[in-house]
């Protein structure tokens, strides 16, 4: 979806100008990123100091042997040796367990909260020709269709289990985001996080002007859905938008 270029920003073009959230999703990686690179650069200077911290070393030999011992020996593992290994390994953990899950997790509900939209369950097998399923389906493919997907009460417990997924809670706290403000002592890390959360202020804001843009046809097309689901922050309840600081399930 993306060629390198050095002319571009983030020196990455996307193929595709108007994707939601290739556009929106690229400015949060690099903040996300660039948030890591100032955090890490704080307390490793240089290659050395990664490659001799054992602790650091310990949780990632564990990492891979203990938490992925089916895929340790894959060739495509960080050797966790450079500094640069390590914001790169840093920050692809933030994205998944923010921006990413957020992205197909609080968008569920508004189409997941009508079933047939999509069910989670066949009770039945696609009938054969010449049965009475079949005749059934041909004749009313709508009754059919109905005694396949979930029963009234899976669809019940379907629908409110995707209902909670899709709630963001009154005490929420989103990426960029501190419940204290005292988290850390280090002046240069609470700088860093302040320069984070103001990027991130920026990127919304800059969502929101892309999502009033009538040449953005993914964004304010015929039907007019915004793109939100990459929104850093949220009010609480089915706002379907909003970046929690990792998944909370």
């Amino acid at each position: 979806m993306a060629v390198e270029d050095s002319n571009s920003p983030y020196g990455l073009k996307l193929l595709i100008e108007d994707y939601p959230f290739a556009v929106d999703g690229l400015e949060i990686w690099f903040a996300i990123k660039t948030w890591v690179k100032d955090y890490c650069s704080s307390y490793y200077k240089n290659d050395i100091m990664v490659h001799d911290d054992i602790e650091l070393q310990s949780w990632w030999k564990e990492l891979k042997e203990k938490g992925h011992v089916d895929l340790k020996d894959k060739p495509w593992w960080p050797k966790m040796e450079t500094l640069e290994e390590l914001i790169e390994t840093c920050t692809i953990i933030i994205w998944i367990s923010s921006a990413l899950h957020a992205a197909v997790n609080f968008g569920q509900y508004p189409y997941g909260g009508y079933l047939p939209n999509r069910p989670t369950i066949s009770r039945r097998f696609m009938p054969e020709k010449g049965t009475p399923q079949y005749v059934e389906l041909e004749s009313d493919p709508e009754k059919g269709f109905l005694r396949t997907i979930n029963s009234q009460v899976q669809t019940l417990l379907g629908i409110s289990l995707i209902e909670i997924l899709s709630r963001h809670s009154s005490d929420e706290i989103y990426l960029g985001k501190r419940e204290s403000l005292e988290w850390i002592s280090d002046q240069p890390a609470l700088e860093a996080f302040e320069k984070f959360g103001k990027r991130l202020e920026e990127i919304e804001y800059e969502i929101v002007k892309r999502n009033r843009d009538p040449k953005m046809k993914n964004r304010v097309g015929p039907i007019n859905v915004p793109y939100t689901s990459l929104y850093p922050t949220s009010n609480e309840g089915l706002t379907g938008k909003g970046i929690p600081n990792s998944i909370s399930i």
